[in-house]
């Protein structure tokens, strides 16, 4: 399809002559996602769908106990120094952006009494300024009035270098103005396509002001409100164990009609992903569970005992390695893995590219992720329209013993390759998780075959996930020379995804190692097209710039991705869930119910 016959039918859905599900599909037909497709609508001013799971409860109240289990133990509630998964998952139950995204990629009011489009005046012809019109009468858990304020606040609160926020980027560079007590204005410096990024799902949950404001900047971390979050969302907080439990009873005052249907939430961490799909489709001792990166052969005979269903859904996550440039053993003014350093072998391009020769995508897909991932060669994979073309992947031990013999590295009695006295010899990191082990294994071996010695390190996911700035262990420290874990895409479109690969957010010292670039690896290059991407309003060459700065990170091999992951989760066969792979799990808990 040509992009003049996709603007016709945009058109035609415009004059009602084209109905958005029609739409949906002659775009899917020709390789364009729901997602994106949503999201040219949504550009062209077709106001956004309703949301894809339709409530049958009558009343709030009256489903007794909602079971989840997180795997990964949350260890913090404040949603902008989330910097893993499950933390945001845990927040999100008590704390709500103004507008989320479904399944479909449609953007969903939560706090907002309608999303911006241009045909209610909410965006700018200019592409500049986007109106959000608040819900009112919503209240905070503790009665008082949420208003412009808190979010104006939360602005002030992110933007802030001293806060040290996960979510600076998506903050730092816009103003925010109050209009009045339920209207509020985002101002761009440029033209700004992708304008739902502050504000919007995961990086956009707003906090209450009152409790707050004394926390801002440097006294970020000493909020009371961190462990005892006091939000807007469907469910109150009771009690919280950090690395172990976290419980919520209903909001009786919550601002949609009839919801939440259960009366209680708890929320368990710790075991494993094997366990915790066990809990759901074998035992039915747990409703949901999270996360269930388990060999898909496991996860096919436990759904036969009936008590469970596995969901399944496209997302843009990716499970990736990333290869260390910087000196991870060498400590510069209080940091290790500093920009200051230079690794001693992986900063040679020649390696990098030897060692991804060395990974069988193909084989970690076929006996090992089954449903739960696809061999990809890019970063980004969804949606398609920005999947890079040019990437491919190859396995080949032969190619990349060559290589090595080229770039003067020499095996030696051990044989270890070693050039000029440094040793081909690894630390390689990730999570506690059965199929990461085994993928560290069948990387490890190939390796070896090429004479490269990968010393294998494992660590506990709830700690590995942390934002724990005292411990070295974290995956954002990187204080070992590789390390693989999955990174979720929190939108259906990448641009914000794509901030791991810039100079201005590298992790470090400075904003608490909260920085999204973990990698420390950056390129003029790829900086110039993210900036200019940023305020491109041309789809097509928007999606051109940034493939091009996931071309750069993933030419360089210092970005290896492995697969291209679906989101999979357990669910009790008579839960009613809303599992979108935009967004969080727990976007829209309020909705959930027991049929």
């Amino acid at each position: 399809m040509k992009d003049q016959d996709l603007g016709h039918l945009i058109a035609r859905v415009k004059e009602g002559a084209l109905s958005r599900r029609s739409f949906l599909k002659k775009a899917a037909a020709v390789g364009v996602a729901a997602p994106f497709a949503n999201q040219l609508l949504a550009f062209n001013g077709v106001a956004m769908a309703n949301a894809t799971l339709p409530y049958k409860p009558t009343k709030a109240g009256g489903g007794g106990p909602l079971k989840v289990l997180l795997w990964q133990a949350p260890t913090l509630l404040n949603p902008h120094f989330a910097s893993g998964t499950k933390d945001q998952i845990a927040s999100r139950v008590f704390f709500e952006p103004l507008a989320g995204w479904d399944k479909e990629g449609n953007l969903i009011p939560c706090l907002a009494a309608e999303v911006p489009s241009k045909a209610n005046g909410g965006l700018s012809a200019d592409g500049k300024e986007v109106t959000w019109k608040l819900k009112p009468n919503v209240k905070w858990h503790d009665g008082k009035p949420f208003t412009a304020d808190d979010v104006v606040f939360t602005w002030e609160y992110a933007a802030d270098p001293a806060t040290a926020a996960y979510t600076t980027g998506s903050y730092k560079d816009i103003k925010v103005e109050k209009i009045n007590d339920l209207t509020v204005k985002v101002i761009f410096k440029e033209p700004t396509p992708f304008w739902a990024d502050p504000f919007v799902g995961t990086v956009g949950q707003i906090l209450p002001k009152h409790h707050f404001a004394e926390y801002k900047g440097a006294k970020s971390r000493e909020a009371p409100a961190n462990l005892k979050p006091v939000g807007t969302g469907p469910y109150k907080f009771t009690e919280f164990k950090p690395g172990d439990i976290l419980t919520g009873e209903r909001n009786p005052d919550y601002h949609i009609a009839n919801q939440p249907h259960f009366d209680t939430l708890e929320i368990k961490g710790g075991g494993d992903a094997v366990s915790a799909a066990r809990a759901v489709l074998q035992t039915g001792e747990y409703d949901y569970a999270w996360n269930l990166q388990v060999e898909d052969e496991v996860l096919k005979r436990m759904e036969t005992g009936g008590r469970g269903k596995i969901s399944a859904v496209v997302s843009g996550d990716i499970e990736f390695i990333i290869l260390n440039t910087t000196d991870p053993w060498t400590e510069v003014d209080g940091e290790r893995s500093s920009v200051k350093t230079k690794h001693p072998t992986l900063s040679d391009p020649k390696v990098r590219e030897a060692i991804n020769l060395l990974i069988d995508r193909d084989s970690i897909q076929k006996f090992i992720y089954g449903r739960g991932g696809i061999a990809t060669a890019s970063f980004v994979n969804q949606p398609a329209k920005f999947k890079s073309t040019k990437l491919k992947y190859e396995f080949n031990i032969d190619k990349a013993n060559k290589i090595l013999d080229e770039a003067g590295y020499k095996r030696g009695s051990d044989g270890i390759r070693e050039k000029d006295g440094k040793k081909l010899k690894y630390v390689y990191q990730t999570s506690i998780n059965a199929p990461r082990q085994k993928t560290q294994q069948i990387i490890k071996q190939a390796c070896q075959r090429a004479g490269i010695d990968l010393e294998l390190k494992s660590v506990t996911a709830s700690v590995f996930f942390s934002s724990d700035v005292a411990n070295p262990d974290t995956y954002t420290k990187l204080y070992v020379d590789m390390e693989m874990y999955t990174t979720t895409q929190p939108q259906p479109d990448p641009e914000r995804f794509l901030n791991q690969f810039v100079s201005w957010e590298i992790a470090n010292k400075e904003n608490k190692w909260l920085g999204r670039n973990v990698s420390r690896y950056s390129d003029p290059a790829a900086d110039e097209a993210y900036r200019a991407a940023q305020k491109e309003l041309d789809p097509d060459k928007r999606a051109a710039l940034l493939i091009k700065v996931n071309e750069i990170f993933c030419e360089a091999h210092v970005i290896l991705p492995l697969l291209s992951r679906t989101r999979v989760a357990a669910a009790a066969t008579n839960l009613m869930h809303d599992h979108s792979g935009w967004d969080v799990d727990s976007w829209n808990i309020a909705a959930w119910y027991r049929a």
